[in-house]
C-alpha cells in the first residue's frame, strides 16, 4: 500500500470540509460555515508550504486532481446557495436604513 503524502492528506481534508460546509448550506445551517471557512483557510495556508517541498507519485498527483476536481464543485455549490442569502442579507440592511433615515427626517419636523 502506498504512502499518502501530506498533501493529499491535506486535500483530503479539505475536501471532507467542503463537502460539509455544502451539506449545512444546503441545510440552511449557516452558524458552521465561518468555522469550517476557517479550517479550510488554514489547510490551504498549509498546502502553500508543502506543495513546493513534495513530488508526487503518478497516482497521488491523479488523487490530487480528483480531490480538487470535487472541492471545487462543494465550492461551487456553497457559492450558489450563499450567495442569494447574502443579497437578501444587504437588502435587509438598506431597507432597515431607510427606514431609520425617514424615521429621523419625519420626526424632526
Amino acid at each position: 500500500m502506498a504512502v499518502t503524502s501530506e498533501v493529499v492528506h491535506c486535500y483530503s481534508e479539505l475536501a471532507m470540509r467542503v463537502s460539509l460546509m455544502a451539506e449545512l448550506a444546503r441545510a440552511k445551517e449557516w452558524g458552521r460555515l465561518p468555522e469550517l471557512e476557517a479550517q479550510c483557510s488554514a489547510l490551504v495556508d498549509r498546502l502553500k508550504v508543502l506543495q513546493p517541498m513534495e513530488v508526487l507519485d503518478p497516482a497521488q498527483y491523479d488523487e490530487t486532481l480528483r480531490l480538487i476536481a470535487r472541492i471545487r464543485a462543494d465550492q461551487d455549490e456553497v457559492c450558489g446557495l450563499v450567495k442569494p442569502q447574502i443579497e437578501q442579507l444587504i437588502a435587509r440592511m438598506s431597507s432597515l436604513h431607510q427606514q431609520q433615515t425617514l424615521g429621523k427626517a419625519y420626526s424632526s419636523h
